[in-house]
């Protein structure tokens, strides 16, 4: 079976970067959302944005952002792809992808095996799909709340186009995640901090063992 890729999102400073990049992360996601521990301005995304290798997918996180929004952060961060992490439909998701050309990760939060029927309707339109914990009742954050779903609902599922698994996970749980979903690709932000926002380079190294060896 081929290792699951693994995505360190919200990233916020040098250090963290490198250690998801040394340790084999294909993909690094930074966060344009003030509500969020993780939120970049855009000069400090550009900043870690240029140090990120060939080969390593950069990926911008945002909720519910307008065309004014995403024009700014496109016109200044290199990026490889869109995460739409809010509420956005599935021709809003169409529209971000016509423009700027990039590659669109739509997240899906999960509860129930009826919130999966939204995969469905996203994957004619996306080019991934995220799936998600739904976030508590009162939540500030529509992700990296540290919380996980029932993962027996998407258990090898098969869907058309790419997913990456999300929420909950860390380097304990890691992999007796991908052993019941089959999940070919994993997100973990919260499950390898150390602090809200802060993350740690032994737990980032940690969680790309427990799934890459």
């Amino acid at each position: 079976m081929t290792a699951p890729k693994v995505k360190i999102c919200g990233i916020t400073d040098p250090a963290a970067l490198s250690a998801a990049v040394s340790a084999g992360a294909a993909y690094v996601g930074f966060v344009f959302f003030e509500k969020s521990p993780r939120n970049l301005s855009i000069e400090s995304a550009r900043a870690l944005a240029v140090e990120v290798p060939p080969g390593v997918m950069k990926v911008a996180l945002v909720v519910n952002a307008d065309n004014a929004a995403l024009d700014a952060i496109d016109a200044a961060v290199p990026l490889d792809m869109w995460q739409l992490h809010g509420s956005e439909s599935p021709e809003r998701v169409a529209q971000v992808k016509a423009r700027y050309g990039l590659p669109v990760m739509k997240a899906v939060g999960v509860a129930d095996a009826a919130d999966l029927e939204a995969v469905d309707r996203y994957a004619s339109v996306a080019d991934q799909i995220l799936v998600d914990a739904k976030p508590p009742k009162g939540a500030n954050l529509p992700g990296g709340n540290g919380v996980s779903f029932d993962w027996r609902l998407v258990a090898h599922r098969r869907w058309t186009h790419p997913w990456m698994l999300a929420g909950g996970l860390t380097p304990e749980n890691a992999a007796e995640a991908v052993a019941l979903t089959g999940a070919g690709q994993l997100d973990v932000s919260s499950g390898v901090e150390d602090a809200p926002g802060v993350k740690s380079a032994e737990k980032v190294r940690a969680f790309l063992a427990a799934v890459c060896t």
